[in-house]
């Protein structure tokens, strides 16, 4: 099956939908020990790399509860997954957006048809009046908040209040990128469960799942070994010719701090004039370089503290601009060399 066959269905598949979870076994199975106890903790923040099932495993865990309402009953005690059959009535319901005991706080199109780069205030505070209603469902109440990282800060004290003072029966999930960027004060009501990335297989099966095609498939396995350890990346990397793109800027990010500007036009061009996809992959590969950088530079006891303080602040300037680029629909090679460039002034 071609790139261009296999794109459509990609972009469909959102995590409400998604019924398997590939790997994370012990994240699984510390909710479920958790809520088997009848003492879980109200809010949870699942944290890990973009891509790699945090979002998955929140409405796993939220239809299994909204399924199974008393955490004392037999089904509940004996369960060996957070599995609920998709023919499940309240599985049916969150697949639609429709379960009247599940609110999910994510970022939506603004009035003119384009995704919000923030999640707002306002909507926010539909969680108090979701947990104040008594009408809609009896039992658990579940807000999924997809990321915490996207909430403006209004909407983040917003939130804050009502962790605060949580509601009886109520469960938030957050899910967060990066965890060590969400507020203390938030981050101190909240269990933390971590998630690591996913083995390659793991990957293949999931993206299979996601995309309806085979795991033997050699694109997918390229895809999946360049991947790493997200479903989401592997994905991206299938669309088009998103790996070659990924591969074409890892190679001139390598020569840094030198800078080819007949290459830097040559990605600009690549990179089109609208082509969202392409878009999110050259700034994936920024963001992978640029992390992976600051996680090295963090183990070593000599590492240069000032410039990796540039550094961060670089990769902030960067994911500015490229949430700009994506929102106002600008031109993508002014950003292709305003990265490099960036990159380079802070590249030893």
């Amino acid at each position: 099956m071609s790139a261009r066959q296999v794109e459509p269905q990609i972009v469909a598949v959102h995590p409400r939908e998604t019924n398997s979870l590939f790997g994370h076994r012990e994240a699984e199975m510390a909710l479920l020990g958790a809520y088997r106890s009848g003492r879980i903790p109200h809010a949870w923040l699942i944290g890990g790399a973009q891509g790699i099932g945090k979002a998955t495993l929140a409405y796993r865990m939220a239809r299994f509860v909204l399924a199974h309402r008393n955490p004392l009953t037999s089904d509940v005690q004996h369960a060996e997954t957070l599995w609920v059959d998709p023919s499940d009535p309240v599985a049916r319901h969150v697949a639609a957006g429709a379960h009247g005991g599940l609110l999910t706080l994510e970022r939506t199109l603004n009035d003119k048809g384009v995704m919000r780069t923030v999640i707002t205030v306002d909507e926010t505070r539909e969680t108090i009046s979701f947990f104040g209603s008594t009408a809609a469902v009896e039992g658990w109440r579940v807000c999924i908040v997809d990321t915490v990282d996207e909430l403006n800060p209004n909407a983040a004290n917003a939130l804050l209040k009502i962790l605060e003072e949580p509601p009886q029966q109520s469960l938030f999930l957050l899910v967060s990128h990066a965890p060590g960027r969400v507020l203390p004060t938030i981050l101190s009501r909240c269990r933390k469960l971590p998630l690591r990335p996913l083995a390659t297989d793991d990957i293949i099966h999931a993206a299979a799942e996601a995309a309806n095609i085979a795991v033997d498939d050699p694109a997918l396995v390229e895809a999946a070994e360049e991947a790493e350890g997200s479903v989401a990346r592997a994905l991206t990397l299938l669309g088009g010719d998103a790996l070659k793109l990924h591969q074409r800027t890892a190679a001139l990010l390598a020569t840094l701090p030198l800078i080819d500007p007949r290459e830097l036009h040559a990605l600009g061009d690549a990179l089109g004039g609208s082509d969202r996809v392409a878009l999110a992959t050259f700034i994936d590969s920024i963001d992978r370089w640029v992390s992976e950088r600051l996680r090295a530079d963090d183990a070593n006891a000599n590492a240069d503290l000032p410039r990796l303080a540039r550094l961060a602040e670089v990769w902030e300037k960067i994911n500015r601009a490229a949430r700009d680029t994506a929102e106002y629909n600008l031109e993508r090679k002014p950003l292709v060399f305003s990265v490099f460039g960036l990159l380079a002034e802070v590249t030893p």
